[in-house]
């Protein structure tokens, strides 16, 4: 489902996930983070997913000042909506996940859809030398850690930010039980169409990078959400481009970024969001589509403007 018949890119810079040792390219740092958004924002994403990173040790931070270092930058220097995430990082509190958000009052934020696995261990065995002693055990505590997001931790969110803020929410889908929790809040009226919703598909722990399952996933919104929502699709590491480009065919929109995957190609490291940003900007132009501005995602999505922010 194409917003206003256009594909909308989404580009999530950094995330929690991937570990400096992982790719010299994985910004980190404030000034990192800015100019590699502000990049993606050129190459032609209309918005920006943000998470922060300590930049003592590339570690993920809830820390608002840390946000608040490169939010203002880059809303300067693009017109790209900003999108903050709730999920911040494992391990992190709710409070702790909603400290940046709360203050900075962005158009979006995500929002995971439930409590659920979240295996990041098996990377460990991919290096065998490590730039900070963090890195190991960040992967390691994935094999006994649940991502926590019950009911009443996501009314919470809806509350304070979606009512409190008039923010709006990337509903993040990791798999199709995710789907069911959404259209319960639609029916108790807590979210409101139309809905941005990001089926997620690789994560051990959610629904695999498979295009059975992609088909099955957009077969099941359709059903419950109807023409009341917008789809988009992401996958991890190397299931990627090749996911979100069926997506894409199949009238999505796409989310790309060095959150998802460190990959522009088999064995080849993206030297930038802005590379992948720029590959799939190509493979939808290529496909006869038309990327999404900023502001036709603002139209679509019902966002409240970068004006009304606090940043």
């Amino acid at each position: 489902m194409p917003i206003s018949g256009k594909v909308v890119i989404t580009c999530a810079v950094t995330g929690s996930i991937h570990t400096p040792t992982m790719s010299p390219y994985l910004p980190l740092t404030p000034d990192e983070i800015a100019r590699d958004a502000i990049a993606a924002a050129e190459a032609g994403a209309a918005i920006l997913h943000l998470h922060a990173r300590d930049p003592k040790d590339g570690r993920p931070t809830p820390d608002p000042g840390v946000f608040m270092q490169f939010l203002p930058r880059i809303k300067q220097a693009t017109n790209a909506v900003v999108n903050i995430t709730t999920g911040g990082g494992h391990g992190m509190s709710l409070d702790e996940r909603l400290a940046a958000p709360l203050r900075a009052r962005p158009e979006m934020c995500s929002l995971n859809m439930g409590s659920m696995n979240f295996g990041l261990y098996p990377m460990l065995n991919r290096y065998k030398d490590w730039k900070y002693p963090w890195e190991p055990q960040h992967l390691e505590m994935t094999r006994d850690f649940i991502f926590r997001n019950t009911y009443a931790d996501i009314e919470r969110i809806l509350k304070d930010l979606g009512e409190g803020c008039g923010t709006r929410f990337e509903f993040e889908c990791y798999d199709v039980g995710h789907l069911y929790n959404l259209a319960h809040f639609l029916d108790r009226g807590l979210v409101k169409p139309p809905l941005f919703v990001q089926t997620i598909f690789g994560i051990l722990g959610g629904i695999g990078a498979d295009p059975d399952n992609l088909v099955h996933m957009k077969h099941i919104a359709d059903k419950l959400f109807g023409d009341h929502y917008a789809w988009s699709i992401l996958a991890a590491g190397r299931h990627q481009l090749p996911l979100v480009t069926m997506g894409a065919i199949m009238g999505g929109n796409v989310r790309v970024g060095l959150e998802d995957s460190l990959w522009i190609g088999r064995g080849k490291l993206a030297t930038s969001n802005a590379d992948q940003v720029g590959r799939i900007r190509a493979i939808v132009e290529n496909l006869s589509l038309e990327i999404a501005s900023p502001d036709e995602a603002r139209a679509m999505l019902a966002l409240k403007g970068g004006d009304d922010v606090g940043f």
